[in-house]
């Protein structure tokens, strides 16, 4: 059989593989293979990001100093290296995770057309896309059903599996939820389709209001970190902080805002990370909103960490932020759908799960959904 190798807690692992499929890891080496392929897709990523979007770049936001915004760029609370320089280093060393080509997958069924006060329902569509059904409302974070996340067409991170949900099996959306500006969670063609068939309600940090308007998308608004939207006589949108960074091409870096969200309603709290490296900010929500019943966390793009970790927090990473947070439930979410970083396509949910089996206290009560699976 050929053979795989990848990382595994810091460990180089090879794995035997059969006609496409992963079967079990058979020894550990210390170097690994680099594919021709990977290497090309590297440096399309590259291509793409030093190139400008074929949108255009944010516009420059207008509004008041802050201590996350100096007049014309925001900042993390925290300050973090992102340097345009690191990812040149990334780009021009790195080794790419394995994927499979394509996993071909039936889409889920169709979700239920509401529920109730009081009632939550999560369905998870693939990589931060998420339907949450709570109170009445239809809820999407992050939509994004094209075929790459990239400014253009032909190049960038290509989609390994289809939506879990098809969008034609949505049910009335009501809001849409933006964390930040990267393709892989702001889809201006997926957020037109929504703006057009569903005309929903769309909230995003500082600065991207604008930023839709000139796509054409009018019913946008924008919160600032700590700001609150009324959604229904009974639930409320709090925008909450990230760690993170924004940016759709070399010249708009940080001119709009990341963040989270938090959702409360007669149904309880629901807290949807986004983007976001690990810090102080996951014990401010927890102190701020109480537990959440439902925590929405991201387990993927995480390697190498040399990089990826002031922006995207690990699996184990997130079994902590479960904890801080007090969840009920967490579900994982940005995984399995686009190559984005250097950890391989299972290596997240493989690392999560070894997290939770290690965790001190009994096993955390956190999930991960099949893609287009659906939970009360």
């Amino acid at each position: 059989m050929p053979v795989i190798d990848t990382r595994i807690g810091g460990e180089d692992i090879i794995w035997e593989e059969s006609a496409g499929e992963t079967i079990k890891p058979t020894s550990t080496i210390r170097s690994r293979t680099v594919y021709a392929g990977e290497r090309i897709d590297a440096m399309c990523a590259l291509v793409v990001a030093c190139l400008l979007a074929a949108e255009g770049c944010a516009p420059p936001h207008d509004g008041n100093v802050s201590n996350h915004f100096d007049g014309k760029r925001f900042h993390n609370v925290k300050p973090v290296d992102h340097s345009f320089g690191r990812f040149l280093k990334w780009t021009s060393s790195r080794t790419p995770g394995r994927w499979r080509d394509w996993t071909d997958a039936e889409p889920g069924p169709a979700p239920p057309e509401r529920v109730g006060r009081g009632d939550l329902r999560v369905t998870f569509v693939n990589h931060a896309t998420v339907l949450v059904q709570m109170d009445g409302l239809n809820i999407l974070t992050d939509p994004i059903w094209s075929d790459r996340c990239s400014p253009f067409a032909w190049v960038g991170p290509r989609r390994r599996r289809p939506p879990g949900i098809r969008f034609e099996d949505l049910p009335p959306i009501d809001v849409v939820l933006i964390s930040h500006d990267h393709y892989d969670h702001l889809d201006v063609p997926t957020l037109e389709r929504l703006d057009s068939e569903h005309q929903p309600r769309f909230l995003a940090g500082l600065g991207n209001a604008a930023f839709l308007n000139r796509n054409g998308i009018d019913r946008a608004d924008q919160l600032d970190w700590w700001q609150t939207a009324t959604l229904s006589e009974t639930v409320r949108l709090h925008c909450v902080p990230a760690q993170h960074w924004s940016g759709r091409g070399v010249g708009d870096r940080n001119q709009t805002l990341w963040c989270g969200f938090v959702i409360e309603g007669p149904a309880g709290v629901v807290y949807f990370a986004g983007d976001t490296g690990f810090g102080p900010h996951f014990a401010q929500i927890r102190d701020r909103f109480g537990p959440p019943r439902l925590a929405l966390l991201p387990i993927g793009a995480f390697m190498p960490r040399w990089f990826m970790s002031p922006f995207h927090i690990s699996p184990a990473e997130a079994v902590r932020v479960h904890g801080i947070l007090g969840a009920g439930t967490s579900v994982a979410i940005h995984f399995g759908t686009f190559p984005l970083a250097d950890d391989d396509e299972d290596e997240p949910v493989a690392l999560l799960t070894r997290a939770l089996e290690e965790a001190d206290e009994s096993r955390p009560n956190f999930w991960v959904l099949d893609f287009g699976e659906g939970r009360d």
